[in-house]
């Protein structure tokens, strides 16, 4: 069967990536806690590796979610009325297409925009999407959904889906810009459909970042790499020990690694030279694990209104749609 092409709108800038690295390097290294922004995880080889995470039998948000969308997709979209899906941060939009078959039974879909920072990806799963949704528009977008919210895709009754419990890696004051500039955006009527991993033990959540393979080790790990090759750093990987721990205080993950010798690290592409002492840390990414109630109110803080919350069988994840009024 035949089907539309899908459009792509590219506003990321070629050299944005480096530039944006070498701005986020000066600023996070030379702060304490030293730190690295995580969406530097994803270059080719940590997209490959975190793939992998997914399938992990510790790592249980990608199955959690997947079971809720499973069971509870024809109820969302009904919920959503939306005409229009915008997907932040799509990857593969592997999960996505739960959703966009209960939108096929419904017939109320007429436009998918997948937004991704990541090109190939987004073309790759962007030419999948058209050919399996002949009828679809598919209007994908290469950006970055902390900065091009205001250039997504608008007309129809819109909604934005971001899933995976990808919000918990935004700090406190970064979740408040983000989801204030996510109402800015939406009209009356539209929505926001967030996937938020829940508080449970901390064994559990301990296990899930600290898998008995190593790959969250060598993902967390690769950020290193991506400095060394894209700012001509000469970080030693091996010199690191991976340090994944829960703060009860902040409800999250804390992913870190430990300088396990002194070392002086030159990044010739930020302009910067290191010295890092024995059992200084650099944090890598956090996790933010979410409660409904506080959820709701981050949500109703910043103008949404929860319409419904759907959680898997047993509560570890939760997708939350909120509603502009």
């Amino acid at each position: 069967m035949s089907h539309r092409e899908p459009e792509v709108t590219v506003l990321l800038a070629p050299d944005w990536a480096s530039g944006s690295l070498a701005d986020d390097v000066r600023r996070g290294l030379t702060r304490h806690p030293r730190t690295l922004p995580p969406r530097w995880l994803y270059d080719d080889h940590g997209s490959a590796l975190f793939d992998q995470i997914t399938r992990l039998p510790e790592y249980y948000p990608f199955a959690a979610e997947r079971a809720i969308l499973e069971t509870h997709a024809d109820e969302i979209v009904t919920a959503s009325g939306a005409t229009s899906l915008i997907e932040l941060g799509s990857g593969t939009s592997e999960k996505t297409r739960l959703l966009l078959d209960a939108f096929t039974r419904s017939g109320q879909l007429t436009r998918f925009a997948p937004v991704d920072v990541s090109e190939a990806t987004l073309r790759e799963a962007a030419d999948q999407i058209a050919e399996r949704y002949p009828d679809l528009e598919v209007a994908a977008v290469v950006g970055d959904f902390t900065l091009h919210l205001a250039q997504l895709p608008a007309g129809g009754r819109r909604m934005v889906a971001f899933l995976g419990g990808t919000i918990g890696n935004l700090y406190l004051e970064e979740r408040r810009a983000f989801l204030g500039a996510v109402a800015d955006v939406l009209e009356p009527g539209d929505s926001l459909l967030l996937g938020t991993d829940l508080v449970k033990s901390a064994d559990r959540l301990i296990a899930a970042y600290d898998d008995a393979q190593g790959v969250t080790e060598e993902f967390v790990r690769n950020a290193l790499v991506v400095v060394n090759r894209e700012l001509g750093g000469d970080f030693d990987p091996a010199a690191f020990s991976y340090v994944p721990f829960w703060d009860p205080h902040m409800e999250r993950m804390d992913l870190r690694l430990r300088a396990e010798v002194p070392q002086r690290v030159t990044i010739p592409g930020a302009e910067l030279v290191l010295d890092l002492a024995v059992g200084e840390e650099i944090r890598i990414e956090i996790s933010s694990k979410f409660r409904v109630s506080r959820i709701a109110a981050e949500l109703e803080g910043a103008g949404l209104g929860v319409a419904r919350v759907w959680t898997d069988a047993a509560g570890d994840f939760a997708l939350t749609l909120a509603v502009k009024s």
